[in-house]
């Protein structure tokens, strides 16, 4: 890609892209060409095809290349805008979190239904990563608070920002720790969890965006990927409020397994387990 003598406009350059990035096996090029450059741009990206016939400038040409050359190096398009939206909000995520993922929402959905209508809400998100689920229950289910864990320290600092951006700061309270412990002597009507749940030995075979960008310990979860679900069924009811529950997402294959481990605990009355849009069970809900 060449400025001497060219003139670079938006359509031009958008084609050019679009083939670039599917040489280098870009999943989706014409989406993410289109959301770099209105990042770029700082417009909808609606203005990209109103406007097909404008040149770019060189300041802007030199700003694309070099988000271009760090797509086609497996960084998430997530990472290099800064954001990623989630239940129709806007947060902040970084490589030192997870990049939410629309199957979560089902998590969060569910956790909403469930929590909306009692009194005194109070609920914690263990490994809260960028904040996603906790900020988005509190969103959407008034006079809620809420407790948040995870062991980065910078995950936590991401996840204070969107709270703030949110306005939701003077509702949540959050600790840096491992799992349950910064919590153990409170109580919750609902404990939330995204836990780390990809086996160890199938982390090779994940996108090189993910395996390579995402934090690994927000990905691995043991040998089986079912450690940290196991500290949770243990150690997360004794936590909860009478009509209390824990609600977890949960990978491929893993639903049922999730809720056998919950079911062992002495305190849990009955588990429920939901799909996703594409039919896989992706939520395990166990209640006291």
């Amino acid at each position: 890609m060449s400025e001497n003598g060219d003139i670079w406009t938006i359509g031009r350059i958008l084609k050019w892209t679009e083939q670039y990035f599917g040489t280098k096996g870009v999943e989706s090029p014409r989406l993410d060409a289109e959301v770099l450059l209105s990042h770029v741009l700082k417009k909808e990206r609606i203005y990209l095809y109103v406007h097909f016939d404008q040149p770019l400038e060189a300041a802007e040409l030199a700003a694309y290349k070099e988000l271009i050359k760090q797509r086609v190096n497996h960084v998430p398009v997530a990472y290099l805008l800064g954001q990623k939206e989630f239940m129709g909000l806007t947060f902040k995520v970084t490589p030192a979190t997870l990049i939410p993922r629309p199957d979560t929402e089902i998590l969060v959905q569910a956790a909403v239904e469930r929590l909306r209508g009692r009194e005194k809400v109070s609920f914690a998100d263990i490994g809260t990563g960028s904040g996603a689920i906790c900020l988005s229950v509190l969103s959407f289910v008034p006079d809620s608070t809420a407790a948040t864990v995870d062991i980065s320290q910078e995950a936590r600092a991401v996840a204070e920002e969107n709270a703030e951006s949110l306005g939701l700061s003077e509702r949540i309270v959050f600790f840096t720790g491992d799992l349950l412990e910064p919590v153990k002597d409170r109580k919750f009507t609902a404990i939330l969890s995204n836990p780390p749940y990809i086996p160890e030995q199938d982390i090779e075979g994940l996108q090189a965006e993910v395996r390579c960008q995402e934090p690994y310990g927000a990905l691995a979860g043991g040998k089986d990927g079912l450690d940290f679900y196991r500290r949770l069924c243990s150690e997360a009811p004794v936590l909860l409020d009478d009509g209390g529950f824990m609600a977890f997402e949960v990978g491929i294959g893993q639903a049922k397994v999730v809720a056998e481990l919950a079911e062992e605990n002495p305190l849990i009355t009955r588990t429920e387990i939901l799909k996703d849009l594409a039919g896989i069970e992706r939520v395990v809900i166990a209640y006291i």
